[in-house]
């Protein structure tokens, strides 16, 4: 099976210690988000997992984090690391670009560049990120993680209820806009050593050269396994969305990083609030078991062929 942490929150930024302590005992507790006395535990063993994937803006307490590398290093695993030309209005907590560059960089050299992808996304324009901005920033980056990664994801923002309410002055990228912005991206990656996959975005890009199949899909987890996979039948997250998303053990409204455009966090009150409740020690990424929780295994076993 596949262990997700990213997509409801940012485990390596906020939560390294919880992660080494979960890999450490072996095993960790899941409340679901929709039916929160509902807790599933997942074994973390090499035997079940196939492959740990991880998303985030900030691997860097990770790869500084000698005991957790270690750990880690018994696992496959997959990382995407988001890395845009923000500033701190959008993204408060997100490290300097420069120092998640490094980051991406340390992690290619360490597991290779099929085992690493970036993350420009979401795209949006605005006044002052306007499309000759993004060109310029999409190069200037793509230039630095050249050789350390293979693969470069984009998506144009998706105005969500919750990113309405925390980022109303955003809106949508025009057709025309993303014609330009993907035919610039898709020439700049290939100069680069990469391939452009549009994050469930349609087919557009395809007729100048993006790979419109999916940014996390079957075949794109079994590269960074290494091995054919025979995974479950699992419904698409979302319209157009291709993304094989399975065992995700993060919890939503737990990021720190409190980017404007955030669709995981409910509201910036709520995340300090979780914060507040994490404990390293706690099999649960937020909080503790309660009383009445009902707590189940979840079933596990490797997909490997």
């Amino acid at each position: 099976m596949i262990i997700q942490t990213g997509q409801r929150t940012d485990i390596p930024a906020f939560y390294s210690r919880w992660l080494l302590n979960r890999l450490r005992e072996g095993y960790v507790m899941v409340r679901n988000p929709y039916y929160p006395q509902s807790v599933s535990r997942y074994e973390l063993d090499p035997s079940v997992v196939d492959l740990i994937t991880f998303c985030t803006k900030n691997p860097l307490p990770v790869l500084r984090n000698q005991e957790l590398m270690e750990e880690l290093s018994a696992y496959r695993q997959w990382w995407y690391v988001t890395l845009t030309p923000y500033g701190r209005e959008i993204e408060p907590n997100v490290p300097a670009k420069a120092d998640v560059a490094d980051g991406i960089v340390e992690l290619g050299k360490r597991l290779g560049p099929d085992k690493v992808g970036w993350r420009y996304d979401p795209v949006f324009v605005s006044e002052k990120y306007t499309v000759p901005y993004h060109l310029k920033a999409f190069e200037n980056i793509a230039k630095r993680l050249s050789g350390y990664t293979r693969t470069a994801v984009i998506s144009f923002i998706d105005l969500y209820p919750k990113l309405r309410r925390n980022f109303p002055a955003a809106r949508e990228v025009g057709a025309e806009e993303q014609l330009v912005l993907g035919k610039g991206f898709v020439e700049i990656a290939s100069r680069y050593g990469m391939t452009l996959r549009p994050c469930a975005e349609g087919t557009e890009l395809a007729q100048f050269g993006a790979d419109c199949s999916g940014c996390q899909t079957v075949s794109v987890l079994e590269s960074a396994a290494g091995r054919k996979l025979r995974v479950p039948k699992k419904a698409s997250a979302r319209k157009d969305c291709a993304c094989y998303l399975n065992g995700d053990i993060g919890a939503y409204s737990s990021c720190g990083h409190l980017c404007r455009y955030c669709y995981a966090n409910a509201s910036e009150e709520l995340v300090r609030q979780n914060m507040a409740a994490h404990d390293p020690a706690s099999p649960l990424l937020i909080g503790n078991l309660e009383n009445g929780d009902k707590l189940f295994s979840a079933p596990q076993k490797s997909w490997i062929v």
